[in-house]
């Protein structure tokens, strides 16, 4: 039997609020096919990270695999880049 290759994607972490999961966006821009403008659309996945080392604002590549719960099918391969942390003035 001949397997496929697993998606791979590049997205932002939108949310980390859950144990062990985060949502990723992944943009995709495609041509209409007949008038020929780009538009970009958006899924977001629930993504496994084992170590919890994704943050709001990261962006991450993620990697298809098995079904790990209900809505869970990527797993976090690696943080491609950090986001920032911004000064945040505490007011008194």
């Amino acid at each position: 039997m001949k397997m496929g290759k697993a998606k791979e994607f590049i997205g932002t972490v939108v949310s980390d609020k859950m144990k062990k999961t985060v949502v990723v966006r992944v943009m995709r821009m495609s041509k209409h096919p007949k008038y020929g403008r780009i538009t970009k659309t958006y899924n977001k996945y629930k993504v496994h990270d084992e170590e919890n080392s994704a943050k709001v604002g990261d962006i991450v590549r993620i990697r298809e695999t098995r079904p790990l719960s209900k809505d869970k099918r990527f797993r976090l391969v690696e943080v491609i880049k950090k986001m920032k942390m911004q000064d945040v003035g505490i007011k008194e």
